[in-house]
């Protein structure tokens, strides 16, 4: 075995540990959707999505191996260095990883841990906020629908209501729940998700504000 063989392999063991991650970006921005919209949050996107969302507008982040590896300390520190009150992990599908160390760092460091996720892979960390975003291609597993703060259907056709009804009647009675409008069919769909959720009130609306921003 020579010695980048050997350095590999050590790297892939950190990574299943959760001792370090595969990055695609991170930055501090303003949070544009959900419940915490309009609310300073620093995102940590990870790499590595086997969901392969067909609008997904960072589908650079879906294969691992494209990305640098930085250990979970130095990640955390990215944030700690700035007045972020709270972290968002997103991806990709940042599920994929072991994440009960980030946010034992973060917690450490008195920063809010968030989660957005499909929840297509088992549940990890301790998260404050967690917000579940189901895909059709491949649905969340059945022990994230109860973690839950915030539930986020991305609609884009009309048959899509009905599948977020479908994952409505699966989370908590306490859970938020939030139709989006998928961005390139924002001026066709709007209309529709408004006239739904005047007509069915337990659902509120989740815009990208931060596009409309123009921020990260």
């Amino acid at each position: 075995m020579t010695s980048k063989q050997a350095t590999t392999i050590q790297l892939k063991e950190q990574v299943q540990k959760g001792l370090s991650l595969p990055i695609m970006e991170h930055f501090y921005t303003i949070q544009g959707e959900g419940m915490h919209s309009g609310v300073p949050c620093y995102f940590v996107r990870l790499a590595g999505c086997d969901v392969g969302c067909p609008w997904c507008d960072v589908k650079e982040s879906w294969e691992q191996e494209k990305h640098p590896i930085f250990k979970t300390e130095e990640i955390v520190q990215w944030v700690a260095d700035t007045k972020a009150p709270k972290v968002v992990v997103t991806g990709g599908e940042p599920l994929m990883h072991q994440l009960d160390l980030l946010c034992e760092l973060f917690h450490q460091k008195g920063i809010d841990c968030h989660i957005e996720t499909s929840g297509a892979h088992p549940y990890s960390g301790n998260w404050d906020w967690f917000t579940l975003s189901p895909k059709k291609r491949k649905l969340p597993m059945t022990e994230n629908y109860a973690k839950a703060d915030e539930l986020k259907v991305v609609i884009a056709r009309a048959n899509d209501f009905r599948f977020a009804e479908e994952q409505a009647g699966k989370v908590s009675s306490n859970c938020m729940l939030y139709m989006q409008p998928e961005w390139s069919k924002e001026s066709e769909i709007l209309k529709e998700i408004i006239e739904y959720v005047k007509e069915n009130p337990k659902w509120n609306i989740s815009l990208q504000t931060h596009k409309y921003m123009d921020i990260p």
